[in-house]
């Protein structure tokens, strides 16, 4: 499979944006089997999440879709850098809109029928109707009435409080928040590692040598010059022609 550079990458997305329906199309498609690796990686932080992997697959590859029909060409970044957090976000809404517990959509309805003939006797009689008088008037068992109306439960609310006998109460939209930074760490990180992978792509051996184990090794200078044969001063002025050609190969120059 061919792989692109970034301006054969916005060529694409510009003929994807176009409008032309069959130039769009293969232009599409070409965009999504070169970039469908960004899809596998962010599925696997997601796999034990209880959902089947396949499913998290379709939904990053609609993540990538929509990040090639919007991405914005005036954008100074590469399109991976902006691909990734719509990939991961559009996993992270079908986590959460779903939950763990999967509803049927003949529950779903049922659950609907339910609400409105509740609503419909406590409006005219102005009392709740027990579960046999629903599963009754709905020809339904009363186990199916049941399970319905906890299916169709209302979400707990983001203020609840965690602990009502906390001395410090601890709201729930405070774990959540704690959770959402985490999570955007992890997104940065790896926004870090894409963008670091792509400027250090033109880099030959003995730069992307230097440039690992200065920063990523953790070694000095003199640590490096000695593992590589050379003088501290040599090690010294490499290091600065490489992030120069780093920078110039982040800012799209």
């Amino acid at each position: 499979m061919r792989k692109y550079d970034d301006t054969a990458i916005k060529e694409l997305i510009k003929t994807v944006q176009s409008g032309n329906d069959e130039e769009s199309n293969a232009a599409q498609k070409e965009l999504y089997e070169d970039n469908i690796g960004l899809v596998r990686s962010i599925v696997k932080r997601y796999v034990n999440k209880g959902t089947d992997p396949e499913d998290l697959f379709q939904i990053g590859s609609i993540g990538l879709i929509k990040a090639i029909r919007n991405f914005d060409l005036n954008y100074d970044v590469c399109f991976s850098t902006y691909a990734v957090p719509m990939i991961a976000g559009e996993i992270r809404r079908f986590l959460r809109d779903e939950g763990p517990v999967k509803v049927s959509r003949s529950v779903k309805e049922l659950g609907f029928k339910i609400r409105a003939y509740v609503e419909e006797v406590q409006r005219t009689n102005f009392r709740e109707p027990p579960v046999s008088e629903i599963a009754e008037a709905l020809q339904v068992e009363k186990e199916d009435v049941v399970m319905a109306i906890e299916a169709s439960r209302l979400p707990e609310s983001i203020y609840a409080p965690v602990d009502e006998n906390a001395v410090n109460t601890e709201y729930l939209i405070d774990k959540l928040l704690q959770t959402e930074d985490e999570d955007n760490k992890g997104y940065e990180r790896l926004l870090d590692k894409i963008t670091l992978e792509k400027a250090m792509e033109e880099l030959d051996s003995r730069e992307k040598k230097i440039i690992q184990l200065r920063y990523f090794g953790d070694m000095t200078q003199s640590e490096i010059a000695s593992k590589l044969g050379i003088s501290q001063v040599q090690v010294s002025r490499m290091e600065k022609k490489i992030l120069i050609k780093m920078r110039i190969k982040l800012s799209g120059k």
